[in-house]
């Protein structure tokens, strides 16, 4: 974390949209927040957010007190 690995132009960006708790954390709607934004990234349309050659993207959400978890993978079509 202090060399920078997980900034939006490291190695492994994490959360350059801030997270869930940046977009108001959306009961509900999280896993589409996420799902969206992934999606975003892997066609180049995140604006300020965007990390640089997004090839692949994960999401993770938890719900309730962890009776529920759902974790996505998502590449970019390279044909």
């Amino acid at each position: 974390l202090e060399e920078g690995q997980t900034n939006i132009d490291g190695d492994c960006p994490i959360n350059p949209s801030g997270g869930l708790k940046a977009r108001g954390h959306p009961l509900g709607a999280t896993g589409i927040a996420q799902a969206a934004e992934i999606v975003w990234q892997l066609r180049g349309e995140a604006g300020k957010r965007q990390v640089d050659g997004a090839e692949i993207g994960m999401t993770h959400n938890v719900g309730g007190t962890g009776g529920t978890c759902a974790v996505h993978i998502f590449g970019r079509d390279i044909n």
